[in-house]
């Protein structure tokens, strides 16, 4: 080969003696008087050269990133770094040549580095040369590549599916792309293969996988983009407990072989149980603090104050989660009207929030009630049972956040189940899907279809690992006349249903089986493997957070002549 005979993370002891051609980026240069050191970079890692300044021509100039081809022997490295492969040796040089030159970098090209994320956004191609950029794309290579052997191996068919289809108006709102051939029509970019994975079962394909690239007109955020990928499954001939089952599987095998992690079994508990005891559908069941009902309790010890209000709860804080100084900060930054807080102090006695209807008996009632023991802090939220569930699971987070009690090294998979069905959109007055239209309801709950559509479950589950939605399915609706009734509930006309979905109802008139699936987000895969907060760290080239590329400058405008072409103007 004319550029390299070795990369630069191969050579060791081994090859003392070896005459070699090396290429790659200059990463380090230290000059001595008469020698250079130079630390060469490429994909594979880092190798030390050392240069005689007699062998480099007079005005020949080399600096960091420059591009560079060197030939010469392997020798002992005197000064061994073992934090590389490449520690042991090092190149005595005798010929170089510059394969490229660079400008002064924009931020240093390093695993720490200097530059914040802008400047890292614009400039990304240097960013991916730094280490936790490249390694983060070999993780997503690695999860990519262990899910299509995991899948195949297990019956499931790879199939591709439209990326540009027809607009509709449930769900997120979709990207449009005008047609050049069918003046004022439009394509939208697909949110979900949905659709088309149930047309696959109807069409006989007994398992279908895709990662797929879906596209959403959202904000963009630390876990979320415009366009991002799915793990997307479907199955024939399965209820919930089947996909679950397997999925679980799934999801361990991923931890097993990508990081070396052996999961525990995943519980699950229902969407209602879930608000109940943590007050969000996503809980992170990590540190435990599951919420306590106290109605009975304060009804029993006749609380006055408490007694009229709809809903009080509380959750306790052991001792040794938490230090007093820290505490008494935290305590001090909350400003809640109803909320309040007891400290069972190591003498045994009790500090608390400034609440007038606190006295010795109340505080005692609580602290036996919980079985608290010195040291352990009492929370508790009261009023509207939504807000107060909502207030004292966000106070949860935050406790669990401020104690450092999220242990990035601990997963703990939970799959939520029974969300409903539809939920009221005051706005439109209507209902809306939670998940989506083609959800089936639970076979007890269809008779509230006709009179209380609310109150009805659906056959849908989330996988939740550390508070985080990784995946999202349902069993779907395998009934033409349920799913006609779904369609009415959320506000469309006949006419409506026939022109967005009538070649899918018209395929329930063939023999459509039961089946389900679910989808995995594979970006917040990889960034949960990896422990991460920015899924940006792990996509090649991802937008910011206003859904921007600052690298390439889109979305950009169009040229006249272009929007005329487009029948835009």
């Amino acid at each position: 080969m004319i550029y390299r005979t070795h990369n630069c993370g191969e050579l060791s002891r081994k090859d003392i003696g070896k005459e070699v051609t090396l290429s790659g980026w200059i990463q380090k240069i230290r000059n001595l008087g008469s020698l250079f050191f130079i630390d060469i970079r490429d994909y594979f890692g880092v190798t030390q050269l050392i240069i005689s300044k007699k062998s480099v021509k007079k005005n020949f100039f080399l600096g960091k990133e420059f591009l560079i081809k060197v030939k010469g022997k392997v020798v002992k490295r005197l000064s061994k770094n073992n934090n590389i492969p490449t520690g042991e040796i090092e190149i005595s040089v005798s010929h170089i040549d510059l394969l490229n030159s660079s400008l002064s970098l924009p931020f240093s090209i390093e695993n720490e580095t200097d530059g914040n994320e802008e400047i890292r956004m614009f400039y990304r191609y240097l960013d991916i040369r730094r280490n936790p950029i490249k390694n983060n794309l070999i993780l997503r290579h690695n999860l990519s590549l262990e899910t299509r052997n995991f899948l195949s191996k297990n019956g499931f068919l790879e199939i591709e599916t439209p990326t540009l289809i027809n607009y509709t108006s449930e769900g997120a709102r979709s990207f449009v792309v005008p047609s050049r051939r069918h003046p004022n029509k439009f394509y939208a970019l697909a949110q979900s293969p949905q659709l088309f994975k149930q047309l696959l079962m109807i069409g006989g394909i007994d398992k279908y996988f895709q990662i797929v690239k879906c596209f959403r007109d959202e904000d963009s955020r630390s876990d979320r983009q415009i366009e991002f990928t799915q793990i997307d499954c479907e199955m024939s001939f399965v209820e919930v407990h089947d996909v679950l089952i397997f999925f679980e599987h799934f999801i361990k095998h991923i931890f097993k072989e990508i990081k070396n992690i052996s999961l525990d079994p995943f519980p699950s508990i229902s969407y209602y149980d879930a608000i109940k005891m943590y007050g969000t559908d996503s809980p992170d069941i990590r540190f435990g603090m599951p919420f306590i009902e106290l109605n009975d309790l304060i009804q029993k010890k006749n609380i006055n104050f408490l007694k009229i209000q709809e809903l009080v709860i509380g959750i306790k804080i052991n001792k040794s989660h938490n230090t007093h100084e820290k505490i008494n900060f935290f305590l001090k930054k909350i400003k809640n009207p109803n909320f309040f807080w007891i400290k069972y102090l190591y003498d045994r006695t009790f500090i608390h929030s400034n609440q007038n209807f606190l006295n010795k008996e109340i505080i005692k009632i609580f602290v036996k009630h919980f079985e608290a023991i010195p040291g352990d802090l009492l929370f508790f939220s009261y009023g509207k049972e939504k807000k107060a569930r909502e207030e004292l699971g966000k106070i949860r987070i935050k406790i669990a956040d401020f104690l450092n009690l999220k242990n990035p090294n601990v997963f703990k998979p939970l799959w939520i189940k029974d969300l409903p069905l539809l939920e009221w959109e005051n706005e439109s007055k209507k209902y809306k899907s939670v998940h989506h239209p083609f959800t089936s309801p639970k076979e007890e709950d269809i008779d509230f279809l006709k009179n209380n559509p609310e109150n009805i479950r659906s056959k849908s589950y989330d996988l939740i690992i550390n508070g985080i939605e990784i995946g999202s399915g349902s069993i779907r609706i395998h009934n033409k006349n349920v799913q006609n009734l779904i369609f009415k509930h959320l506000g469309l006309s006949q006419k409506e249903i026939e022109y967005k979905y009538g070649f899918f109802i018209k395929a329930f008139e063939y023999g459509i089986p039961p089946h389900g699936g679910i989808a995995f987000g594979l970006d917040r895969l990889v960034n949960l493997l990896e422990g991460n907060k920015n899924i940006k760290d792990f996509i090649a080239f991802p937008k910011n957070n206003y859904g921007k590329d600052i690298m390439i400058n889109t979305p950009s405008f169009l040229e006249k002549e272009k929007l005329k072409e487009l029948h835009l103007r």
